[in-house]
């Protein structure tokens, strides 16, 4: 199910910086995740600089480069997941590309595993023991955060993280 697709203009960037951008998009999908390889797919879309304005001027009239990134995973993953593959996407972009931060915009996209198929199977299907102790596990974070009071906050409290091994997700 990894898959994350950089919308880049045309020109902006080398054959060398497109290929460590794909491969260390790739890599780092794999680590936060804790996905096989094989699963993972990167890609870039580009498009002619006559084909993009940004902030209001045509790319191909000097507008500076501004990136976009989206996504997808299945319903179930937990938020500290998603926001690390936020920031991790946005510093490859800032770090191989040289674009400014502020510049780049991203946006992930959660599937129901209903929604999303491999091999013409929905992934809850395919993948039904993951799913289910994703669910299970998310729903047990909620339970202990709840009993804590820690519910509305941005990460479990320091009692839930430490019985969960460490791990806030």
């Amino acid at each position: 199910m990894p898959i994350v697709t950089f919308h880049l203009v045309e020109g902006e960037s080398s054959v060398e910086q497109d290929e460590l951008l794909l491969v260390r998009a790739s890599q780092l999908y794999a680590d936060i995740l804790s996905a096989p390889m094989e699963r993972v797919r990167a890609f870039i879309s580009s498009y002619a600089p006559r084909r993009c304005v940004i902030a209001g001027i045509p790319a191909s009239r000097g507008a500076a480069p501004a990136p976009y990134f989206e996504f997808f995973v299945l319903e179930g993953r937990p938020p500290e997941q998603r926001h690390r593959l936020l920031a991790g996407f946005t510093d490859l972009l800032v770090e191989i590309l040289g674009v400014r931060r502020d510049l780049v915009r991203g946006r992930c996209i959660e599937l129901s595993p209903d929604d999303w198929a491999i091999g013409g199977v929905p992934a809850r299907a395919v993948r039904a023991d993951e799913v289910a102790a994703r669910v299970a596990h998310a729903q047990q974070l909620a339970q202990q955060q709840a009993g804590h009071g820690c519910a509305g906050r941005a990460s479990p409290c320091h009692s839930c993280h430490k019985q969960n091994g460490g791990n806030a997700a």
